[in-house]
């Protein structure tokens, strides 16, 4: 029996993040899916894309009307804030991710901390805040629009440096401390600029990852901050960590959080029995080797993979690989809608 869609993307997408009812599990991606391609497609380019408003707009909005996803979310990277805030980026072409200068961090102390009074008029604020305005106008009946701001651990690496913060855990948990909620700040003014101009959910990167802390880590330092970020941030937030993140998963499934963005690294089946129903999953396809590297029969067995475990929501591990093939991508929704139809 062929499978039919009774909700549009943005009903479906809310309801997932609530909890509610839908007909399908949506597909979207909280990071982006931004490509070389589909820059190409629609002329919108790196670095220009990060930095214009119609530009981003313009190559956000690809995510619904090129790979049929439930969303659009029009913050590519990880650091317009840390961009606003005055630390020095590396904007590289279209075929590269900007990134942030780490060889001389902007801050070294918790009283260094300082939201410059032209944070949102900003440049790369804008660009952000403007854009979710005309996705807004353009789409905002038919289909989700995803803000994004970072949380106070990933603002952390950027302004005083991975090394130097890392090394600030070990040695001063309470001077930690006192960095992240300084920095928790930022997150809400940028999280609210977003909500104002449109944005229906956030997502809420925070990079202490498996690969560098203990899910210890996670309790000791950022479950209260982001308790705190849901009483906050009036709309469905999608916390995302990178990497490894088993050992977390019962500290997030704690926060309150609409849903969590869970890494490849993590079998569906597990995380799923982890948090025990007390937060929603959004994921996991990989991308380095499946979306890159392979091709549609292999995307379909991990998008099936994910479905039969009951994770809620179908979406890359994170921010795809520039070179993705759009058939790879395309292959997402295909093989969620087969899926429906062959269990129905």
């Amino acid at each position: 029996m062929t499978f039919k869609e009774t909700m549009n993307p943005k009903e479906r997408c809310l309801n997932a993040l609530s909890g509610l009812k839908v007909d399908r599990p949506p597909i979207l991606n909280p990071t982006n899916v931004a490509t070389v391609e589909l820059m190409d497609l629609v002329d919108a380019p790196f670095p220009d894309a990060c930095r214009d408003p119609e530009l981003n707009a313009r190559l956000a909005a690809t995510e619904y009307t090129e790979l049929g996803f439930d969303c659009i979310t029009p913050y590519f990277s990880i650091i317009q804030e840390s961009s606003a805030l005055g630390c020095e980026i590396q904007w590289e072409q279209k075929d590269n991710w900007p990134t942030v200068r780490m060889t001389n961090p902007i801050w070294k102390n918790p009283e260094d901390v300082m939201i410059p009074p032209n944070f949102l008029k900003h440049q790369d604020s804008i660009a952000i805040t403007d854009s979710i305005k005309i996705l807004k106008e353009q789409y905002g009946e038919e289909v989700a629009i995803v803000g994004k701001t970072m949380g106070p651990w990933t603002l952390a690496y950027h302004v005083f440096g991975v090394e130097r913060f890392l090394l600030m855990s070990i040695d001063n948990p309470k001077e930690t401390l006192d960095c992240l909620h300084r920095l928790k700040e930022i997150s809400v003014l940028f999280g609210e600029a977003q909500i104002d101009a449109g944005a229906d959910v956030l997502t809420f990167p925070d990079h202490a990852t498996g690969d560098l802390v203990s899910g210890k880590y996670y309790e000791d330092f950022l479950l209260e901050i982001h308790q705190e970020m849901v009483e906050k941030l009036p709309v469905p937030l999608i916390l995302h960590i990178c990497g490894k993140t088993t050992d977390r998963m019962g500290y997030i499934a704690q926060s309150g959080m609409a849903a969590f963005h869970f890494d490849s690294k993590n079998d569906p089946q597990e995380s799923m029995d982890i948090v025990d129903g007390k937060i929603r999953l959004v994921g996991n396809i990989n991308n380095p080797e499946t979306l890159y590297s392979k091709g549609p029969a292999e995307v379909r067995a991990e998008v099936y993979q994910c479905m039969d475990a009951g994770v809620q929501m179908i979406a890359p591990e994170c921010a795809i690989p520039l070179a993705t093939p759009l058939e790879n991508l395309l292959e997402i929704p295909k093989a969620v809608r087969d899926w429906c139809s062959e269990r129905k």
